[in-house]
């Protein structure tokens, strides 16, 4: 007998049991944990998520199957064709890993991009139920972003995606979720590869009309623009902007904008420490939702999830110059997940059946970066007593080892 634990990053998380013949290639031990995790990959530095993968390992964390699929965010394709590109990895990943195709798993998982409302989580359970009925026997639907932050931590804490797009979430220890951002391009996306790819031509495009002059010269991204577009004018840019818009490969000039900023060209500067302070509001725009039992070592984690992280050393003096602006009472443990962030997914997977899954959290994750806050006491003397009263300031300091 087996059980197979599936999660999914922005794809599937699901539990079942199957009775598997023995061959003479491939021999298992019976009564064994098959974990199942499909999560979001990206393409490039930052083009984005463009497809899923599946990967199923045994309770030891051993692969046995590894499979990929197309994007399964449902605002991007629908829900059915969501529904039809599950049914096709799970399938594939079945034979990889030598399941009956016919045998439905118990419980199917799917964390997914796209999925935080309610209504369209329900929608998508009921296709998979009505066109794929052997896939699975039940179903769970919740957001992507819950894998990153349950990597990290087993009680919740904060996640912060800044890739193609951005995203704040915060989960409490009881359940509860708070959400900052995550509207797309049109609404916000304010941190992400395509907000810094946008405010470079926006600066640009008002320095040329001279309706408001850069702070700095706009040659150097003028130049990267050009090059990255393969343009010559502006008129030339207006067809990516509307008629062939394409969103993860206008966020991909945002490498190149990097590239510039590390090379010392100070408008590309200024769009990264512009961004790391839109991310710095983000986080504090969730604070005042944190519970005290998130944070009883003083620490809140916030998992850091995209491509424009990689940038950190570019956004770290706008982050810092913003944080400083707002109260913060605790401590924030920037990470990044060193593991599959899809192993959080598994853990709730896993917990959801009561089944004590192995796992050390502090293997899952490097710590980045400490915002710390710490109490300066101001003394105020009357009649010879101290009435001291503390003003809390912050102070900030780099990690780069391992937590």
């Amino acid at each position: 007998m087996y059980w197979a634990l599936n999660v999914k990053f922005t794809g599937e998380w699901s539990i079942h049991s199957i009775e598997l013949e023995e061959s003479e290639s491939q021999t298992r031990r019976s009564s064994s944990l098959c974990v199942a995790i499909t999560f979001r990959t990206k393409k490039d530095y930052f083009n984005g998520a463009t497809h899923s993968r599946l990967v199923i390992c045994d309770e030891e964390g051993k692969s046995l199957a590894l499979v990929s699929g197309l994007g399964t965010n449902h605002w991007m394709v629908g829900i059915p064709e969501v529904a039809r590109r599950i049914a096709d990895m799970v399938e594939r990943a079945k034979q990889e890993a030598c399941i009956e195709p016919e045998m439905p798993l118990k419980s199917l998982g799917l964390s997914l991009s796209g999925c935080e409302q309610e209504a369209t989580n329900l929608d998508l359970k009921n296709e998979m139920l009505t066109s794929f009925p052997n896939v699975a026997e039940s179903y769970v639907v919740c957001s992507d972003t819950m894998g990153s932050v349950f990597t990290a931590s087993p009680i919740g804490g904060m996640v912060v995606i800044s890739g193609t797009g951005s995203n704040a979430l915060l989960r409490n220890p009881d359940g509860s979720t708070f959400t900052c951002g995550g509207w797309g391009h049109f609404m916000g996306d304010e941190g992400s590869a395509f907000y810094i790819s946008h405010r470079a031509l926006k600066i640009v495009f008002d320095d040329m009309d001279n309706l408001r002059k850069s702070p700095y010269p706009i040659e150097r991204v003028w130049q990267t623009i050009k090059q990255h577009f393969n343009i010559e004018t502006r008129f030339d840019l207006l067809t990516h902007c509307y008629a062939k818009f394409d969103k993860p490969f206008f966020a991909s000039l945002c490498k190149k904008l990097a590239h510039a900023a590390d090379q010392g060209d100070e408008l590309s500067k200024s769009l990264f420490t512009e961004s790391g302070a839109c991310t710095a509001r983000s986080i504090a725009s969730l604070v005042p939702k944190v519970q005290d039992a998130l944070v009883k070592t003083g620490d809140l984690n916030v998992v850091c999830v995209g491509s424009v992280w990689h940038s950190w050393h570019l956004l770290k003096q706008g982050f810092e110059r913003e944080m400083s602006q707002h109260d913060i009472p605790f401590n924030l443990k920037l990470v990044t997940i060193t593991k599959s962030m899809a192993y959080g997914a598994c853990y709730l997977a896993a917990d959801a059946i009561h089944f004590k899954l192995p796992r050390n959290y502090l293997d899952n994750f490097d710590v980045m970066y400490h915002y710390r806050t710490k109490q300066k006491t101001t003394a105020t003397t009357t009649n010879g007593h101290s009435n001291g009263s503390a003003d809390r300031i912050p102070h900030v300091e780099s990690v780069t080892s391992q937590a």
